[in-house]
């Protein structure tokens, strides 16, 4: 769970059209002619195409371009929604297309980036899809917590078939690797929600889209752990520091505090569910604000659904076509792997890291070897630390025949250590400042954190001030160079 920075530029366009995209048929728009749309339609091109076409030129130019083209845009999408049979959501799309791109090159991301060994968390750039659709204007209440099944209440508006096609698509993949990381965690998430009566399938969607069941998964914005929950949430709903471990990475733990968290939101929105995860994406007080504002919407009113930011419009229907999908899978032709999800309990006979592990074992008839597994099952260990002898860790029960054949001795264990133990230099050639002194240019996925960790440097605020970099967020960016002074592989 993360704060969504709300871009405070579209707010006089909310302000504006908070009802347009679907509005009773009673509401009085002015008539519009197919000329008057056609010419409506050229300038939405034209602002955009002058957007795109700022990026060649120099900064400062390319900066007051960008903002007149997003004037434009703006305007044009508030005459839009006072005109009858303008296509809203091509122009609402537009804008927040917009505004995604202006995050993105801000640093922002949409506030998935994983560390840089979790590739393809983060869910923006040329794939983001703004999720747009017919909004259903009828009001209605959703009481899960009174024997409703999950299947009863996700309604299969526009947005969340716009979210199907993106899991059923370009996402596929994620979404299978997300089933798979989630079987092994089962037996550790699953009984917090099922104490508290809440539905499997709804822990599922909220986990695949936050981390994909990536347990070391770490936000630009400092979001952490399988359900992303920043450092000061987690503190109100007990996680946090304990003998130098962060909670919030913790499996188990981390579910307990999410069923207290959507309770929580569940009293606040007469249970309604979509409000509930919009909080958990955008912050409570925010949607409390706005419910109380909207005199109790539900969250597809469009009074509710535009002022909020395209991140959140995003992620509640891509949780509920998550949870769909694992409620109904066979309809849509998706087949989810099923694994041997048992687990053993076993003692290191020599000192190993999570790296030597994965290589000895092997595939080991999985599709992709046991490296995630053995890091979401041993949350309070690196991959490449090396774990003393006699340390009791946790190992899928099917790859332990591979254990003892292939990693307590023999060949393949002497390469796997050997391989593990490599690594690429810290420092780059001609650097100069001393011992711990050098820089790192920073690569497209990179995340502060993920750097602190690859490079051993002290502290993630202290790379940070090293490099006058402002806080929360920690902003970087591709091709920056950051200094590495203080850090180096001990």
């Amino acid at each position: 769970m993360k704060p969504v920075r709300l871009l405070l530029l579209i707010l006089p366009l909310l302000a504006a059209c908070a009802a347009s995209p679907n509005r009773p048929s009673g509401t009085n728009k002015e008539p519009a002619t197919p000329e008057t749309l056609d010419a409506l339609y050229q300038r939405l091109d034209e602002a955009s195409r002058r957007h795109a076409e700022a990026a060649s030129l120099g900064e400062d130019e390319a900066r007051a371009q960008r903002e007149a083209a997003r004037l434009d845009l703006q305007a044009l999408a508030a005459r839009c929604a006072a005109l009858a049979g303008c296509d809203t959501a091509r122009v609402f799309g537009t804008y927040d297309r917009l505004l995604a791109e202006g995050a993105a090159r801000a640093g922002d991301g949409d506030g998935l980036a994983a560390a840089e060994e979790d590739r393809g968390l983060t869910l923006a750039g040329e794939h983001e899809s703004p999720v747009l659709g017919h909004l259903p204007e009828a009001s209605r209440s959703i009481n899960l917590l009174a024997g409703r099944e999950l299947r009863d209440v996700i309604e299969l508006n526009g947005p969340v078939k716009a979210a199907l096609n993106e899991w059923l698509t370009w996402m596929r993949p994620n979404l299978v690797d997300a089933f798979e990381n989630y079987q092994m965690l089962r037996e550790r998430m699953w009984p917090e929600y099922e104490q508290a009566g809440l539905p499997e399938a709804l822990l599922f969607g909220i986990l695949a889209k936050e981390s994909g069941g990536r347990v070391h998964a770490v936000s630009r914005a400092g979001a952490t752990g399988p359900l992303q929950f920043m450092y000061a949430t987690g503190l109100r709903y007990g996680l946090g520091q304990v003998d130098g471990f962060d909670t919030r990475f913790d499996p188990r733990l981390s579910a307990r505090a999410n069923v207290l968290y959507l309770n929580d939101r569940f009293a606040e929105f007469n249970h309604n569910l979509e409000l509930s995860l919009a909080a958990y994406n955008g912050g409570e007080g925010r949607m409390l604000r706005l419910h109380q504002r909207s005199g109790g919407k539900p969250f597809w009113h469009p009074d509710v659904y535009w002022q909020l930011p395209p991140e959140t419009r995003d992620y509640v229907p891509m949780v509920l076509a998550a949870a769909w999908l694992f409620l109904h899978p066979e309809d849509y032709g998706l087949e989810f792997p099923r694994l041997a999800t048992g687990t053993t309990t076993l003692r290191l006979p020599r000192a190993l890291s999570i790296n030597e592990l994965a290589i000895c074992l092997g595939n080991g008839g999985t599709r992709a070897g046991w490296f995630r597994h053995l890091r979401n099952l041993n949350p309070r260990y690196e991959a490449h630390a090396s774990i003393a002898a006699g340390t009791e860790i946790d190992l899928p029960s099917a790859a332990l025949p591979a254990f003892e054949q292939h990693c307590v001795d023999g060949a393949r264990a002497t390469l796997a250590a050997e391989i593990a133990a490599s690594r690429q230099p810290t420092m780059m050639a001609g650097s100069s400042g001393g011992a711990g002194a050098g820089t790192y240019t920073v690569r497209k996925g990179d995340t502060l954190n993920g750097i602190v960790r690859k490079m051993k440097c002290g502290s993630v605020s202290q790379l940070a001030a090293n490099n006058r970099l402002r806080g929360p967020h920690y902003l970087i960016r591709a091709g920056q160079k950051l200094k590495l002074t203080g850090c180096g592989r001990s």
